[in-house]
Parts: structure tokens; sequence; C-alpha cells
């Protein structure tokens, strides 16, 4: 049986990113562009000369908001190490760098990753001013600013190890490329973290996340019946809760959940006795209550009336690099060696996340032979973990539905629509329910603009 887990509430952060950087090198140029990129973006930024008020004492403030930020990014530029503000400021990020819910970006502007991880070129003669002129303060070395200064040689070298960028080896160093490309790394990390539980669900008691309803409804002949449980043991915050049958569950959910306004998610539903049995009724739940489904299957939704359906829109060319990118690389920048094949990947992949995520686990690691290989071998042969996800679609289908599915595959990809449905019912096809049955079903897909039939992978 597949797991189930109920979601956890993430942790609100007053801003979205704190931007470290040297001023005199880079606060009236690369990093006033960055900020106002961001900011134009959404997303909320910390920049110390906008954020300071007077009256208030600097290092608290700073403190207080390198903690109530999400991401930071590291600017690294040649001045950066000879001041002992921006070392102390890096030594906090680092601190909380180490925490799951940080993260650290750092960016090179006009330094290499191996000056500051190593301290050495511009950067070593910067750090060896400021560790001069905090040792001249000092009527001796005392032990205290000994690990001082080490800890800023180690947060140097722990920050130019992490996943970062640099500007000349990037857009052939072209600034506003560059900027560009940061803000959309943030902006889709930031996108997929509220996917999880989002900010304006306001005043929600409790919620709960339901994996996997398909495999696990179907995995077992208690599978329904554990679902149930799940959900009103995290709803009730009960682990004791005995669910005797599917009716059984159903009839304690009625009594039990309208009390509490609520968050459920259902993932990857592909039946209606599934919504009956899990969320059968609005009266269920407390009004205000919040029930997503998530489904392959548009017909299970329009059965069961539910009031709101939406399409999931596919990923974008610059969102699937950056997804594709985190599987292929372990970061979400590109490797810009592999950027002609990377755009190969990507188009092949259609903005479907599920092969984006297979493509770029199959492909980390590989050469670039290895990665031409592939792509060629993909315009005849899917790779085999998102055929699985297809034929599970395939295998709900009715012998005449799966005929026109086939027929579609093998001679119909890319035709108009009028023609598509013109061929299938010279062989006795009924064709208009069963293409919208597959449409529906997510194996095809019927473009607006042209009125094309194609496959969703």
């Amino acid at each position: 049986m597949a797991s189930t887990s109920a979601s956890s509430i993430q942790r609100s952060f007053k801003y979205d990113v704190f931007l470290s950087f040297r001023g005199e090198d880079t606060r009236k140029n690369f990093v006033d562009h960055l900020y106002h990129a961001l900011v134009n973006k959404g997303i909320i930024t910390y920049k110390d000369d906008e954020k300071i008020e007077k009256g208030e004492r600097i290092g608290d403030q700073l403190i207080d908001s390198i903690e109530d930020s999400r991401f930071y990014i590291i600017v690294f530029s040649r001045n950066y190490a000879a001041s002992s503000w921006c070392l102390d400021e890096l030594v906090k990020i680092m601190e909380c760098q180490k925490m799951t819910e940080h993260t650290a970006y750092p960016i090179f502007y006009d330094v290499e990753p191996t000056e500051v991880r190593k301290q050495s070129g511009s950067v070593g003669e910067a750090f060896e001013q400021v560790t001069r002129k905090r040792k001249r303060t000092l009527e001796d070395v005392n032990l205290e600013k000994k690990d001082e200064i080490g800890g800023w040689r180690n947060a140097l070298t722990e920050a130019a190890s992490l996943a970062g960028m640099e500007l000349k080896n990037t857009f052939n160093g072209h600034e506003a490329k560059f900027i560009q490309q940061i803000v959309q790394v943030v902006s889709l990390k930031l996108h997929l973290i509220n996917l999880s539980i989002d900010r304006k669900l306001v005043g929600m008691e409790t919620q709960s996340f339901v994996e996997d309803v398909r495999e696990v409804s179907k995995g077992s002949l208690s599978g329904l019946k554990d679902l149930q449980k799940q959900i009103l043991s995290s709803v009730l915050n009960d682990q004791t809760i005995v669910v005797a049958g599917v009716s059984d569950g159903k009839s304690l959910m009625k009594k039990m959940m309208p009390h509490r306004k609520i968050l459920v998610v259902l993932d990857d539903v592909d039946d209606i006795d599934q919504l009956e049995a899990l969320a059968g009724e609005p009266t269920w739940f407390k009004p205000g209550s919040r029930i997503i489904i998530t489904t392959r299957d548009e017909q299970v939704l329009v059965a069961q009336r539910v009031n709101a359906i939406h399409d999931v829109n596919l990923l974008s060319d610059e969102e699937a690099i950056c997804l594709f990118s985190r599987y292929a690389f372990g970061m979400e920048i590109p490797d810009q060696r592999y950027e002609e094949l990377l755009r190969k990947v990507v188009h092949y992949a259609a903005g479907l996340p599920l092969t984006i995520k297979v493509l770029g686990s199959h492909l980390c690691g590989r050469t670039k032979h290895e990665w031409v290989d592939t792509i060629e071998r993909l315009k005849t042969i899917p790779l085999e973990k998102t055929l699985k996800r297809l034929e599970l679609s395939y295998n709900s289908l009715e012998n005449d539905e799966k005929e026109i599915f086939l027929d579609v595959v093998c001679m119909l990809k890319g035709e108009k629509k009028d023609d598509s449905i013109r061929i299938l019912e010279s062989c006795g096809f009924n064709v208009h329910i069963g293409l919208r049955v597959l449409e529906q079903k997510s194996l095809i897909t019927i473009s607006d603009r042209y009125g094309c039939v194609s496959m969703t992978i």
C-alpha cells in the first residue's frame, strides 16, 4: 500500500528574499536592478537601505530580518570580504541556511567561486584587509577574535560551495538576462512552496493531504476504509479512531467533521466511489472548508457536481528548465554547457511535470553523448515510468475507447479534429463521446487554437 500523510503547516516569513551585498560595489547598479526586478515580480525583498528605520539598532534589525527571510541572495563582489558587516551578516545567513526552511543562493558578480571558497585573488586581498584592521583594534589577538575570523572563513567557504550562479559564465555576462534568470529561479521556488498550503487559506483549523487515492483504494480491500480513517485521525487529531467499514466511515465523517473548518486535498482520484466515500456531501464539512481534488478524469468531478473545475496549466519553458535542472543538476540553475540539449528535452516534455522529473532523474550524472542517445531514443520509445502512468488511464477505458486511442497514437496525432472525426467515424466508432472521454482522462489534448489532436506525453 502506498504511504499517505497529513500535511504540515508551513512557517510564514516576513520576507521572501534577503539581499546581502557590499554597497560600494553593487548598491547603485546590479543590486538596485535585481531588487526592483524581484519586487516587480511580487517577491517581498529586504534590502538594507530600503528597510532600515532611523533610530533602530542596525545589528538587531538585520539579525531579525535574516531570520525572517526564506531565501538569501548573496552577491559576492571584489570588496564583499573587506566588510566586517557583510561577513557578520554572512555568518548569520549560513547559520540559518542549515535550517530546512531557509535557502541561500550565492551570486558571483565580478569574482570567481574559487576565490571566495579559498579566499584567494581579489577576495583574499579584501579579506586580509579586514582581518588586519580587526586585529589592530585589539591589544592582542585573543581566542574570541580568532574564532570570529575563523567563522568568517568558514562562512565564505561554505557559501561558495553552494549551488549558485556566476555572471561571466551565464548569458555571456549580460546582466539583464542574468537578473531575469535569478528572478525566475526564486519565483518558481516560491511557487512550488506555496502550492502545499496556500497562504490565503486562513482560518483553517486543520488540514489533511491524502496522496495516491487511486492506488491506495484499489490496492487492498480495506483501501477506502484506511483513507477514511486517515482523514478522521488527522482532522480530529485522534489516532485511536476505528473505522469498521466504508459505510461506517461515511457515518463517522458526517457526524464528526461538520464542526471544524478544514482543508482536505484528495490526490489522484479516478472513481466517483472514492469521492462518495471521502467527501460525499458538502454538509459533511463546516461552511468555509475547502476540498481540493486532483484527477486525470474530469468526468469524475462532473458526476460529483464539483463547484469549480480548473485545468492544471502546463509549465512554461522557464519553469520546466528550472524543475528539470533540479533533478538533472541538483539545482534550479541550468548548466550552460548543456543548454542546447536541455532545450530539446524540455521541448519533448511539453510542460508536463512528471515527464520532466523522470527525464531529469534519468539524465543526472550522464555525459553529453548519453544525453544525445536518450533524446534520440525518446523519439520512438518513451521512458518506462511515464508509460506506467499512461497505462493506468488506458486500462480504465472501454474497448472501443482503447481502439480510438490507439488509432490517434498511431495515425492521427497532429491531425485536425474534424479530419480525425471523419476518419474514425468511417471505421464505425462513436467518435464524439470517445474523444471527449480520452480528453477528460488526460490521454489526449485538442488545441483551442488549431483544433489538432495530440497526446499528453
